[in-house]
């Protein structure tokens, strides 16, 4: 983390000083809007492909595949990437594996325009991609807290938060656009944006290289599991959002439901998927002006549960402007919820291990998200889509109020400064 200017004032102007990290904003925002079309196109690709022969359900569960797929990966090189984002140019990480996602996404765009893309190739770049996020998250994690003074940092954490949820409510909307015109040019699209978010990272000027600390590779990676596991707030916010997530993750099934519940097209998808950016993003610029400064971890459990009600409400609904409405509100629920998580594990961790606990959370993110589209996916194939997202609702408010109970310090948390 930067050290200079220690008595910074935690304003948004202050945060607009720091060219670097506006450069990391500028990354990470056109990053996720890559992702974002990334997704939708793999999504309805996939399901595209899956109901030529195929039924609904079992065209559900290959949509919840890819989740699988592109998550193994991440579960499986953990514990080296985190500990690379300890000891190498943090920066250089990025470039390297943002690299990886690129070649992953090019074998997509060729094979869409050459038209020989099967389920099976899809599986695969997935996977790839998988590799280049295992190792690319926590180093932009970790990356983050070095280009700004501590005192900007909750500020900091709330932006970043935003760029995602920003560039997440473009994204599925130009990519349900681009989608319709043809899968190639959704992909072709995301090569570029990536070279621009790599460009971005690139012109990064600040010394990104940490303070390795002594002791062996695998030392290293233990001590970082070993750290997660004795601080409670750190292992109870993050296990939490793997939990609810995971049971809550029925936006993994949009294609499913925009294709044969709610009848809407790929631009109807796009529009679906672009809703929980827009709450989250309405919530996050009033993070950004002004952050929640107490009662931080009931403000958690509230997010947590708003989320699963949410996502009731979204599972019954038949009708698109109903479904658009809960799935904003439910981005606006997750908002609150990533933001306190966000920040109490920043705050908590020095940057020495910063990498190798970001490396931990992103196995808990990357298991919410990917395996929770698997798990949508399993459910869907057993209960419908309609009875996957009325269970994934169920028991994100039951995970609520059991982590409240399971982590007191978590729930008693108070200030993020």
């Amino acid at each position: 983390m930067s050290e200079s200017s220690p008595e910074v004032t935690p304003s948004a102007r202050a945060l607009l000083g720091e060219r670097d990290y506006l450069l990391f904003w500028g990354s990470r925002w056109m990053g996720g809007f890559a992702a974002q079309i990334q997704s939708v196109a793999l999504g309805w690709q996939m399901y595209a492909l899956a109901r030529q022969t195929h039924s609904v359900p079992e065209s559900a569960l290959m949509v919840g595949m890819i989740g699988l797929a592109t998550f193994f990966p991440v579960l499986l090189l953990a514990l080296p990437a985190g500990e690379a984002a300890d000891r190498y140019d943090r920066r250089k990480v990025m470039l390297i594996f943002l690299g990886v996602e690129m070649a992953s996404v090019l074998i997509l765009a060729v094979a869409a325009w050459r038209g020989t893309a099967t389920t099976t190739l899809l599986l695969a770049a997935a996977a790839l991609f998988g590799v280049g996020r295992a190792f690319f998250n926590p180093a932009s994690q970790a990356m983050g807290p070095m280009l700004v003074p501590r005192a900007l940092l909750p500020r900091a954490i709330a932006w970043n938060t935003m760029a995602w949820q920003t560039s997440a409510i473009a994204g599925p909307a130009a990519g349900g656009l681009l989608v319709a015109a043809g899968a190639a040019d959704a992909y072709f699209t995301v090569v570029g944006l990536y070279l621009l978010a790599g460009i971005l990272i690139f012109l990064v000027s600040k010394n990104t290289q940490p303070q390795v600390q002594p002791g062996s590779r695998w030392t290293l990676m233990k001590e970082g599991m070993a750290y997660v596991w004795r601080q409670k707030i750190v292992f109870g916010a993050i296990s939490l959002d793997l939990v609810a997530v995971l049971l809550g993750g029925a936006t993994a099934l949009l294609p499913v439901f925009a294709r044969d519940i709610l009848h809407v097209g790929a631009e109807g998808f796009g529009l679906l998927r672009s809703a929980p950016a827009f709450g989250a993003t309405i919530v996050g610029l009033v993070i950004a002006v002004r952050p929640p400064r107490t009662k931080a971890g009931l403000v958690m459990f509230a997010g947590v549960a708003v989320f699963g009600v949410a996502t009731l409400v979204f599972g019954l609904s038949k009708s698109l402007w109903l479904s658009v409405g809960a799935l904003a509100v439910l981005g606006a629920a997750d908002m609150l919820s990533v933001y306190v998580r966000q920040t109490l594990v920043q705050l908590t961790t020095p940057d020495p291990m910063r990498g190798r606990v970001s490396a931990v959370s992103s196995v808990f993110i990357g298991a919410s998200n990917e395996l929770g589209e698997f798990e949508s996916g399993v459910v869907a194939r057993f209960l419908g889509p309609v009875g996957a997202a009325v269970f994934g609702g169920v028991g994100a408010i039951l995970a609520s109020a059991l982590w409240a109970k399971l982590f007191p310090d978590l729930r008693k948390a108070d200030r993020l400064v």
